[in-house]
């Protein structure tokens, strides 16, 4: 009987070429160049479900294009790696922060994911 999954060595995976942004401040968001096949078909997925508003829709997608793009982000010295950590300074940023990550992550994927632009 085979074995299921034992003995079987995934092979490491690749890490995704990176570009750094720097903001007016000097704080430095770091973003992946390519995603997975399975991360861009879930990107292009439409809302979950029809009571999503197009705001709702609008604000979860512009959480995962960072989630899945984000590697780091250097805010006044600090670097932050954490997935999670990333995620949370992101939804507490002001207004004039989100708006310049939203616009750094729109120019980035049409540059390096152009299926992805919309």
């Amino acid at each position: 009987m085979a074995k299921r999954g034992k003995g079987r060595k995934r092979r490491p995976r690749e890490k995704a070429p990176t570009v750094a942004y720097t903001d007016a401040e000097g704080n430095v968001l770091v973003l992946r160049e390519s995603l997975s096949a399975g991360t861009i078909a879930k990107l292009s997925e439409g809302p979950a479900t029809a009571a999503t508003t197009q705001d709702d829709a609008w604000r979860r997608r512009s959480e995962l294009l960072f989630e899945r793009l984000a590697v780091s982000w250097e805010i006044a010295g600090l670097p932050l790696t954490d997935q999670k950590m990333l995620l949370g300074r992101y939804r507490l940023a002001d207004e004039a922060t989100q708006r310049w990550v939203r616009e750094t992550i729109g120019a980035h994927v049409e540059r390096y994911m152009p299926e992805l632009a919309r």
